[in-house]
């Protein structure tokens, strides 16, 4: 292990380093680097909490406990073409006192600083900031320059972050494409590639010799006022919380020792709508979840007017779309489940970005709903079973590759 792993004991090679492909920045407890696993892609992830590492080894995930600006961990993954990454988003709330805004604006101040060649310097003025976590979004974009610098760019990049962030992707895209890079910023909504819980997230694709393309909406998107039948014929209905809570296999309630949940409940939210903490959000068993947060242990679930159980980390970890066998470890679990991307939409993100197609939902399904350890003995198994979308909208097109690989590897932009 190089000097610059936190802790040999919290890492872990999945695989030999050198047949990594994919390197995930910020990686928590999995996320992106289950849907790689899923996606047969080798993949590491670089994460700094202790906890989220417990639980990536016991996951048998590739992982590097240390901090992802230790940079020089990039010549551990000689052939890694892959960068993907989910920042800390805590210094960007745009409520309260103004300090969200004021650091959106110091961040996006720096990437256009790093645009006009100062990266030194904006790397001395972020270890001297307050708060580190808000110079840590920067840190991909760092990541893509260093390698490029190398002589051997990341042909694909891959970020998510909260809704809030996304003026951060956008000033990226003006950096990214003077590398070389098709980019693409848009929002992506995660009851619509099935995952059983409404939440937003900001995503950024980047390829180099081609189109960046996006996923396209599989299921409906959640309206309160309609019921899931309603919508777009061809779109699949909204997963549902009481989907999501049932076991996959009935032997995995006593195994697991989880709580039989009924037919019909209420989960009602820890936040207060508008502030007011009288008015707690509430959804059905029949309806998708709010956003799971490290918070949601705090969510009630109330059947006939009774308190039942609270959530499980395994149960929350499925509102995520993680296999309800996946081995949560360490502390704050629920916090760890919180932080993560939902698996599922990681599929559909990473099959576009990476390969231009879409995963077939009844493999994927069968993915979700299946065991951890099976995932670990078929690393191939959604790969294999990927599809065209239906039209050719968004897909790369041969004839712009010249328009999209403008850079000269020798030639760094100025």
């Amino acid at each position: 292990m190089p000097s610059e792993t936190v802790d040999v004991e919290l890492s872990v090679d999945a695989v030999d380093p050198t047949e990594v492909e994919m390197i995930d920045l910020f990686a928590g407890p999995g996320g992106l680097d289950v849907a790689a696993r899923w996606l047969g892609i080798p993949a590491v992830g670089i994460e700094v909490n202790e906890d989220a590492c417990r639980t990536r080894r016991q996951a048998g995930l590739g992982t590097r406990h240390a901090d992802v600006r230790k940079r020089a961990l990039l010549d551990d993954f000689p052939n890694a073409k892959i960068l993907t990454g989910g920042p800390p988003c805590q210094t960007y709330s745009v409520a309260g006192s103004g300090a969200g805004r004021r650091a959106l604006t110091l961040v996006l101040g720096f990437v256009d600083r790093i645009a006009r060649g100062e990266r030194e310097q904006v790397e001395k003025e972020l270890g001297e900031l307050d708060d580190e976590r808000t110079g840590l979004v920067l840190q991909p974009l760092l990541w893509a320059i260093e390698a490029f610098e190398k002589g051997r760019p990341f042909e694909t990049i891959v970020l998510e972050q909260v809704p809030t962030v996304k003026p951060v992707w956008d000033a990226y895209v003006s950096v990214l494409k003077d590398y070389g890079y098709d980019v693409a910023v848009d929002l992506v909504h995660t009851e619509q590639f099935g995952v059983p819980q409404t939440r937003r997230r900001a995503i950024l694709i980047a390829c180099r010799n081609r189109e960046a393309v996006f996923p396209r909406a599989t299921h409906r998107a959640f309206n309160k006022r309609l019921s899931r039948t309603e919508g777009v014929a061809e779109l699949r209905e909204w997963a549902t919380l009481g989907e999501a809570l049932t076991p996959p296999k009935a032997e995995w309630v006593e195994k697991l020792e989880l709580p039989e949940r009924p037919n019909e409940f209420e989960v009602v939210s820890n936040y207060g709508t508008g502030g007011n903490p009288k008015l707690r959000g509430k959804r059905t068993s029949n309806e998708p979840s709010a956003t799971v947060t490290g918070k949601v242990r705090r969510n009630r679930i109330v059947a006939d007017g009774e308190d039942l159980a609270r959530l499980l980390p395994e149960e929350a970890g499925r509102l995520q779309t993680f296999p309800l066998d996946y081995p949560w470890s360490g502390n704050d679990q629920y916090q760890q489940v919180g932080n993560a991307i939902p698996p599922r939409v990681g599929v559909h993100i990473l099959a576009a970005a990476l390969f231009g197609k879409k995963p077939n939902e009844d493999a994927l399904d069968r993915a979700v709903g299946g065991s951890w350890d099976e995932a670990l003995a078929d690393l191939h198994q959604l790969r294999l079973s990927l599809e065209d979308f239906q039209d050719q909208e968004g897909r790369a097109d041969s004839g712009r590759q010249a328009e999209l690989f403008p850079v000269d590897l020798d030639k760094l932009p100025v």
